[in-house]
């Protein structure tokens, strides 16, 4: 099977990756929009879980990792229910993390674990503990294959850095003992900026406050109305839309209405109708230089400036005021 990546290029997979692609748990993430609320006010934000996935699988591929590595690249994110992080304000979950507490559950009662049996793997020993994985996961504020990932794509999709930046930051890439750094200060410094457009300009954009606000408040009182149930989470974003709208339940109808590309809505910390706060996400790669690793704040007082902004504008969260919905 040849897969294209437009960010990756071509590659062409083994029979498990080609089946495990095709399988039902993973389809399902076409439907997922990985900004979770920000395609109902933006159009144009309308990344998904699945395009991810890919690319997470094609990165650690691309630097070499195995194919156990690679199967758990590509099902890392299969838990992830409708709307992706939005169902954490839901249920009021601070750590983000509500897709990785059933991650286990969800794979048990899929096609996941006959699927890799077929082809002599352990689903427990490749899905059940990543910490061998080091390409896939890294704590922050190291690079890993998940971070990297969703940064490029989205801020690549979104117009913010051009191909030929991404292509570069790729070729600088360097994988030591199964993790992956970078050589050049000047590209770490591109991606610590590229990665704060992403976790700080687009995640605390006012518009994505207020469409995660306006959905978890929909969402929430679609549970306490029996229109949804827990488990409806794991079916895809217009799936929940539909169910919710063929309710005709009108304090429903009328907050889904809120959730529309015409919405205005600016920072401002004296006047504002919504306030959060986010998880706080901070990114400090190593650069292998010299025979040694060091960290970019380290080796340039610009990382360290940008770390400190970011750190400050995550702390303090973001003020919205709605000016027409």
């Amino acid at each position: 099977m040849i897969i294209y990546d437009d960010i990756y290029g071509e590659f062409e997979v083994e029979k498990v990756l080609e089946e495990l692609i095709f399988s039902e748990p993973v389809q399902r993430l076409k439907g997922i929009h990985q900004g979770g609320a920000s395609y109902l006010v933006n159009q144009k934000w309308n990344e998904t879980r699945f395009n991810h996935s890919i690319g997470v699988m094609l990165l650690i591929r691309k630097l070499g990792g195995s194919l156990e590595e690679q199967i758990a690249g590509l099902l890392h994110d299969v838990s992830h229910t409708a709307f992706s992080h939005v169902i954490d304000f839901v249920f009021e979950n601070i750590e983000e993390d509500y897709h990785e507490k059933i991650y286990s559950d969800v794979v048990k009662n899929s096609d996941i674990p006959v699927i890799l049996a077929k082809y002599d793997y352990n689903y427990e020993e490749i899905l059940f503990d990543d910490s061998k994985w080091t390409l896939l996961e890294q704590a922050a504020p190291e690079l890993c294959a998940d971070r990297v990932d969703y940064t490029l794509r989205d801020m690549y999709k979104y117009g913010n850095v051009s191909l030929e930046e991404v292509h570069d930051f790729l070729k600088d890439l360097i994988v030591i003992e199964g993790k992956m750094y970078l050589q050049s200060i000047d590209v770490a410094e591109w991606f610590v900026e590229t990665y704060y457009k992403e976790v700080i300009d687009f995640f605390m954009d006012p518009l994505n406050i207020y469409g995660y606000d306006i959905l978890a408040k929909t969402l929430k009182l679609s549970l306490e109305k029996n229109v949804l149930n827990s488990n409806d989470f794991l079916g895809q974003d217009d799936e929940l839309i539909n169910k919710i709208k063929s309710s005709e339940d009108k304090e429903l109808l009328s907050l889904l209405r809120k959730l529309n590309p015409n919405v205005q809505v600016k920072e401002d910390r004296e006047y504002y109708d919504l306030y959060r706060r986010n998880k706080l996400r901070l990114i400090n790669p190593s650069v292998y230089r010299n025979g040694e690793l060091k960290r970019a704040s380290k080796l340039s007082e610009r990382v360290r400036i940008m770390g400190n902004v970011a750190y400050e504008k995550a702390t303090g969260g973001m003020y919205v005021r709605i000016l027409s919905n």
